[in-house]
């Protein structure tokens, strides 16, 4: 004889103990049923349909030709040229005398020498950090405006930054063949 599910599972319990239980789980459904039905509904609300990503850019528009600004970018380009032949031929005179140099010990006669053509070098080479300088102005002026872009100025800026580095790294390589000083 098989015996039912209810006999198994229940068969450790007494009938007194489930007696005890009956008004507690009649008091738990009358309690369940007695609760408010008003649930939130689960509908997205107006705040959560707002779109908080950041709009598309707008695409950008012609840049309109400066005549004043050409001509001021023109004089930097030229004076960045002459300030490179400058260094140009001063690099050239230290090259000379570090070269003349490169066995003496710091203090003597070719060692200042040529520690004066590298002063005068990076004198040379201020020149073009200067117009780096007043080139980067010019952007930074018109970036203030909120005007756009302006692509000849910025190649201006990037010729005289390469200018300015290149000029810083031939300094230094001149100078790693000197004694240093004590």
């Amino acid at each position: 004889m098989r015996k039912s599910v209810a006999n198994t599972f229940l068969a450790p319990y007494s009938t007194k103990a489930m007696k005890r239980l009956i008004p507690l789980v009649a008091l738990a459904v009358s309690l369940g049923a007695c609760a408010e039905h008003d649930y939130p509904s689960l509908l997205p609300r107006a705040g959560e349909q707002l779109d908080f990503r950041e709009p598309t850019a707008p695409p950008p528009q012609p840049v309109a030709a400066d005549p004043s600004l050409d001509s001021r970018i023109a004089a930097a380009r030229d004076v960045l040229k002459q300030a490179a032949t400058a260094f140009g031929e001063a690099a050239v005179r230290a090259e000379r005398l570090t070269r003349a140099a490169s066995g003496a010990p710091a203090g003597s006669d070719a060692w200042l020498d040529a520690q004066t053509a590298l002063a005068d070098l990076d004198a040379a080479r201020a020149r073009q950090v200067d117009i780096l300088t007043d080139l980067e102005q010019l952007a930074s002026d018109r970036a203030v405006t909120l005007a756009p872009p302006y692509p000849a100025l910025d190649q201006a800026v990037a010729e005289a930054q390469q200018a300015a580095d290149a000029s810083a790294a031939r300094i230094a390589a001149l100078q790693q063949g000197l004694a240093p000083a004590t």
